[in-house]
């Protein structure tokens, strides 16, 4: 495990070179003309927006930062939600790649982790709302990702290349009245670069260690006529970090992921806008490796490694089988069948903005999305299986393919009335379809002393069945129709003769359908009840009506100090689990959150302080029971139930973040996060009759705190500029399962990036840059699982004992990236 003391030094010793203040995600640049944000949505102000590339800043101070979190252009200064703005200097200044390079916690209050160890789904949290089982057609995210304005539903495929990112907005508590369902959390909005209508070419090649290379591409054609271009194209590739033994296998934690976006923007006049997207993504991956990390850590009896095994004891581990308790092991100790999982992405979207008038801009967002995943996750060897048997088999090929369609429409009026009035106003509409197969083959088999193994038939081996399609037997088979529809408002008045005063009020009403059914399980027909062979198949059938109302009260004392008080509401869907033996349904969770902000600005905006104060109540919170059990011999499954827990979840916290232009060439910036979560103790499904039991919030730190240091010095040589990011981020451990206490480690992450900038010959401008990302090599365990060192949940046996396994971070990566500009 980590060293914890080794973390506080370093911990300490980057504060320190911070100004020991916790990172904003900003950077710091050159000085540029003050320019003012914005308050009403309009084509040109939009366009403005997507086009402009340089920090907004006055003279000396920090640069403006607009944001659309409100559906309109706005300041985020004198937007009174809390807000993490990512841009894409940023990203760039961390060698962020995709969403899951975020782990790191470098937005405190956002929370990023694969589901299980795969990069195939991806886990998004924010203020203690977080999914565990991304594997579930059925179940909705609590935080909505959000791609051009477009919701993207489910958690697969969210760890795609990222296509030429303007910025990310991190939308912070519930967003239920303009975002909708299932923003009980927040929201995460991706925005994109959008055509220019002038000739330009941006490029980048870089290659690190892990034989890691990757580029880019975006290419802006000159307008024609009305109509302008803008082609992107994305490629990243990482050999994996633990190296799998058996001969022509995929090693563990590898990705080969490759994007690609069109864009075309008509514009016939100034008061009418129309962009039209196409993206496509193909992501092949492997989990990271899942090794053993103790054994038999409770103490039990300890049985011999042969011959017959009391269910009071517990079986030695097999010679071959290794424990490594702090580090990611370099090598697996068991070689495995391993093929990548690929993950293909795909979306259309159109979105139309009409300037009617002055006081009315009608704007349409339509798009078609589609996701397939087609999962091979074998990274636990002889660790998952909790139990080596003589001539067995083990090492459990966890296979699913999920695929996903979907069609959204919204229509929205914006504007503002008389300088006093702004408005939005809408109508949503969201139709999903979605399907999954499970199967968990075994792929290897133990010779009589666990000193040898052998491969078995990928068709036939495990049981009669194997991993290759048409040989499986599958686990579980479920489908769902989901759709939903909405209209929403909200507007902001300032009272006459009151201009420091704003009051918004808005409300949302909402209609969720659900049909699924579980059509498979166990290779057979679902039955509700099991015990009938003839009863009809588990199905889901939910309706769901819910009203968002949002109010906020915003007071500007001065221009640069915004204080403000919110009430917000959110909810997520509800949904069945199809992992459950009767397709266990479950209803919506529903958040209230009571929150109070201050925005300000200091020293001629020099410095930059927000901080936000949150009360979160949550009602019938979707807990997750999860449990590895025997489906007779050797084998073994995962199954999971989720229910509602009773009573009332209490989440409470505290943001801070700052930013600080020390000198014209020095910038400080850092956040500080604070988590309280409580939820009731809950009856655990699994055992009926059992006590209720403690129940926790998964990758929720107590607390996170994070800084960054940006430093630029001109050069007397071409124009060029020496660039200089480091950034620190601490991370309290966190649960990976909500029925443990166990907890994962701390962790104390260094990014750093070292660049000669803008580099000048003739018209074109190069950039060279040096980049490591875990700087110091920390060691930590992001998912730890206690489920194989405890006896059986339901007969208390611990013959099925072996110890915890765990997952580690990812260690240190480097590399040298060059870019041109043209």
């Amino acid at each position: 495990m980590t060293n914890t003391h080794s973390t506080g030094l370093r911990a300490a010793a980057f504060l320190l070179m911070t100004g020991a203040s916790l990172p904003a995600l900003a950077q710091a640049g050159p000085a540029q003309p003050p320019q003012e944000a914005t308050t009403a949505g309009t084509p040109a102000a939009d366009e403005e927006i997507a086009s402009d590339q340089a920090p907004r800043t006055n003279a000396d101070g920090l640069e403006e930062i607009v944001v659309t979190a409100t559906k309109q252009v706005t300041n985020l200064q004198r937007t009174p939600i809390a807000i993490s703005v990512a841009s894409a200097q940023a990203l760039e200044d961390r060698s962020v790649q995709s969403l899951l390079d975020l782990g790191d916690g470098s937005i405190p209050g956002l929370r990023v982790a694969t589901f299980e160890a795969r990069q195939s789904a991806v886990t998004i949290g924010i203020r203690g709302i977080v999914p565990l089982d991304a594997n579930q057609p059925a179940r909705e995210q609590g935080v909505g990702v959000y791609l051009d304005g477009v919701y993207l539903g489910r958690q697969q495929g969210l760890g795609a290349a990222l296509l030429d990112i303007e910025r990310i907005e991190v939308l912070k508590g519930p967003q239920g009245t303009l975002f909708g369902r299932n923003t009980s959390g927040g929201a995460v909005s991706m925005i994109t670069k959008a055509p220019t209508g002038r000739f330009g070419l941006r490029a980048s090649i870089g290659a690190g260690n892990y034989s890691a290379v990757n580029g880019n591409i975006h290419l802006d054609l000159p307008a024609i006529g009305p109509f302008s271009f803008k082609l992107d194209a994305a490629a990243d590739y990482r050999d994996g970090i633990t190296e799998n033994p058996l001969p022509g296998q995929k090693d563990f934690g590898y990705y080969d992921r490759k994007g690609f976006q069109a864009k075309m923007r008509f514009k016939p006049s100034a008061d009418f806008v129309a962009d039209f997207a196409f993206d496509a993504g193909k992501d092949k991956n492997t989990p990271f490796y899942s090794q053993l990390i103790n054994f038999n850590p409770n103490g039990y009896p300890v049985g011999t490694l042969t011959g017959s095994l009391p269910s009071s004891q517990v079986r030695p581990l097999p010679p071959l089988v290794q424990i490594v308790p702090d580090r990611v092991q370099k090598v697996a100790d068991i070689g495995v069948p391993q093929r990548p999982s690929v993950d293909k992405t795909r979306g259309v979207s159109a979105n139309l903005r009409w300037n009617v008038a002055d006081w009315l801009e009608l704007r349409s967002i339509s798009a078609y999305r589609d996701v397939s995943v087609d999962q091979w996750d074998n990274v636990g060897g002889a660790h998952r299986p909790p139990v080596f048997s003589p001539n067995g088999l083990f090492s459990r090929y966890s296979l699913s393919y999920l695929e996903q369609n979907q069609y959204s429409q919204e229509f929205q009026a914006v504007g503002r009335l008389a300088d006093q009035l702004d408005y939005v106003f809408g109508v949503y509409w969201f139709r999903e379809k979605a399907f999954e197969e499970a199967a968990t083959p075994s792929s290897l088999r133990w010779n009589a002393d666990g000193t040898a193994y052998t491969v078995v038939d990928p068709c036939t081996g495990s049981g009669g069945f194997g991993s290759l399609p048409g040989c499986r037997s599958i686990d579980r088979g479920s489908r769902v129709t989901s759709s939903s529809r909405a209209v929403f408002g909200q507007a902001t008045w300032t009272p006459p003769g009151m201009e420091k005063l704003h009051l918004t009020v808005g409300g949302r009403y909402t209609n969720d359908k659900k049909d699924g059914v579980l059509y498979l399980f166990n290779n057979q027909p679902s039955r509700c009840p099991p015990t009938l062979t003839t009863a009809p198949l588990c199905t889901l059938d939910l309706d769901t009506n819910r009203f968002n109302p949002l109010v906020t009260v915003a007071y500007e004392p001065t221009r640069s100090i915004n204080l403000y008080a919110k009430y917000a509401t959110g909810y997520r869907s509800g949904g069945a689990s199809s992992r459950s033996v009767t397709y266990r349904e479950f209803g919506p969770e529903d958040v209230k959150s009571y929150e109070i902000g201050a925005k300000t600005e200091w020293f001629d905006r020099r410095l930059r302080v927000n901080a936000a104060a949150y009360i979160m109540d949550r009602t019938g919170s979707q807990v997750d029971f999860s449990t590895v059990v025997s489906t007779g011999g050797t084998s073994t499954r995962n199954t999971l139930d989720t229910i509602n827990a009773p009573g009332t979840t209490k989440i409470r916290g505290l943001e801070v973040d700052f930013i600080a232009r020390v000198t014209d060439n020095l910038q400080l910036s850092g956040a500080y996060a604070y988590t309280y979560t409580k939820v009731p103790d809950t009856a655990d499904p699994q055992r009926p009759g059992s006590p209720l039991v403690p129940v926790f919030i998964v990758f929720t730190p107590r607390n996170v705190a994070n800084g960054a240091i940006d430093y630029e010095l001109p050069l007397a040589w071409n124009n060029a500029k020496l660039r200089f990011h480091m950034d620190g981020n601490y991370n309290q451990g966190t649960q990976s399962f909500a029925e443990y206490a166990t907890k994962n480690d701390s962790s104390f992450v260094v990014n750093a990036r070292l660049a000669l900038a803008d580099i000048a010959f003739g018209n074109n401008l190069f950039t060279l840059a040096a980049w490591s990302r875990n700087l110091f090599n920390e060691q930590y365990i992001y998912r730890r699982d206690p489920s194989t060192s405890l006896p059986n949940p339901t007969t208390g046996a611990v013959n099925g004992v072996t110890g915890e396994y765990a997952n580690f971070g990812t260690p240190r990566t480097y590399g040298l990236e060059l870019s041109v500009k043209l």
